[in-house]
């Protein structure tokens, strides 16, 4: 090996030594940076130069170390992985809070709840045809006052949460487009980095951050091509693909009591649906579903309806059956109005005891049979408390398992996500040990340094002049 060269090789180690404490520092720079990924400076001897000449020297010494990359020590499995589990978690956590949210407003089982203001309607008839008089009477029709107020106020309730969710979910397809064009950015900006050679673990880290808030909002997929990029697909579709982001919209009704489904579409392809079946989105798009199709909001706003509809029914079918204390015929309790939900349609139509059709035809004005039948319809299998019994029940099933699928979705995101930490998270006791390490190779590279100079300087200044 020629004396000079001995001055490259202690050159490269200090080049490797340095690069490796500066790797190891910004590690630790970034050690609580959301989404970054450890990196490690990859290493390779270089080896000793080709022999030439007649007489080439026996002693083939290596060239010393090269750094060839500076490596992201993320794994993508792992990252797919914890794409796919916040897609899930995302979806079950949307309907539950939502479900969650309407079994509040519902206040069952609870004295503020209607269940409980339909058994003091039911127990006022009783105590009015115990005692049939004006006081009686007006507490009895307060009672259905109050009762058709709640069943309005609680559709109200779903109703405004229902369209709330609608704005949420246009505001939600608004940062899906924005946060897909700026991974299309970053994947231009990756791929131009992959090709001259120069490190992109920076922009890779943070375009994976973007793609786990699209996999969080929509469902999205990733899969990394041969040119670095990453190209994100929902339904099957590409919503990003190299440099370029296709943008998605929201279309169907904006309001609970129209008919149709919200949906999401293709802005460049008017009319063509898009299934999402994860994310916060596909989530909120399943409540937001019709009745028919398991949407849990429109379904309590059914409920609401078909309350209404059954306490009308039951109590006029027996009210009209009735005589009042003149001895007029009984007409309708309540009435419904026929356009809109029948929730919002309910009113109360007697205004005083005078109005009420308490007898039976002929019994004379002091019977009360009529007042004992409505009080019946309590028990009764076609009443309105049995409608809303039913609902409740069921209601408090499904929000039960939707939590409970919720739970359990969230906690195998946890899991993907510490799976995906456990390799790419930094250390702070590794990284210090790292930079020891590399600065004491630093310095053992300074040390050879300093021993071929202190060589040469004797060849060069202390064994005489050539020639002499």
């Amino acid at each position: 090996m020629a004396s000079f060269a001995g001055i490259r090789l202690a050159a490269s180690g200090l080049a490797a030594a340095r690069a490796g404490m500066e790797v190891t520092g910004q590690n630790i720079a970034n050690q609580a940076t959301t989404g970054y990924t450890r990196q490690r400076v990859d290493q390779a001897p270089v080896g000793a130069p080709g022999a030439t000449g007649l007489w080439p020297s026996v002693l083939r010494v290596g060239g010393g170390v090269d750094v060839t990359a500076i490596a992201r020590l993320g794994d993508e499995v792992l990252d797919a992985r914890v794409r796919d589990a916040l897609a899930t978690s995302g979806y079950w956590s949307a309907r539950a809070t939502a479900a969650g949210q309407a079994e509040v407003t519902m206040a069952e089982p609870t004295e503020d709840g209607l269940a409980a203001n339909l058994d003091r309607f039911w127990a006022g008839w009783s105590d009015l045809a115990n005692n049939p008089d004006s006081a009686t009477a007006q507490v009895v029709l307060n009672n259905a006052q109050v009762l058709v107020g709640q069943i309005a106020a609680g559709y109200h309730a779903i109703a405004g949460q229902w369209e709330g969710l609608r704005g949420q979910v246009d505001r939600q397809v608004a940062d899906v487009n924005a946060t897909a064009g700026r991974v299309a950015v970053l994947n231009t900006q990756i791929r131009e980095a992959v090709q001259s050679g120069r490190n992109a673990n920076e922009l890779i880290d943070q375009r994976n951050l973007l793609a786990q808030q699209l996999s969080t909002a929509v469902g999205a997929t990733g899969t990394v091509e041969a040119d670095g990029t990453l190209t994100v697909r929902v339904d099957g579709n590409a919503l990003v693909s190299g440099d370029r982001a296709r943008a998605i919209t929201a279309a169907g009704p904006r309001d609970i009591a129209d008919s149709g489904r919200v949906t999401l579409e293709w802005a460049d392809r008017p009319g063509v649906a898009v299934s999402v079946t994860g994310g916060t989105i596909g989530g909120t798009i399943s409540t937001l579903a019709p009745a028919s199709d398991g949407g849990t909001l429109a379904a309590v706003a059914q409920a609401y309806n078909d309350t209404a509809v059954a306490l009308a029914d039951t109590v006029n079918a027996i009210h009209r059956s009735g005589e009042t204390a003149g001895g007029a015929a009984g007409g309708d309790f309540f009435a419904l109005y026929p356009a809109g939900p029948p929730a919002l349609g309910l009113s109360v139509i007697p205004a005083g005891l005078d109005e009420l059709a308490l007898a039976a035809p002929g019994a004379g004005p002091l019977d009360t049979t009529i007042a004992d039948r409505i009080s019946a319809l309590s028990a009764s299998a076609v009443s309105a408390s049995k409608t809303w019994s039913d609902f409740v029940t069921g209601f408090g099933v499904t929000v039960a398992g939707d939590l409970q699928r919720a739970d359990i979705a969230d906690t195998g995101a946890v899991a993907a996500v510490a799976s995906q930490q456990s390799s790419a998270s930094v250390d702070g006791d590794e990284e210090t040990i790292n930079l020891l390490t590399y600065q004491t190779a630093y310095q053992a590279s300074a040390r050879v340094l300093t021993a071929m100079d202190e060589a040469l300087d004797l060849l060069i200044n202390r064994t005489g002049l050539v020639g002499r």
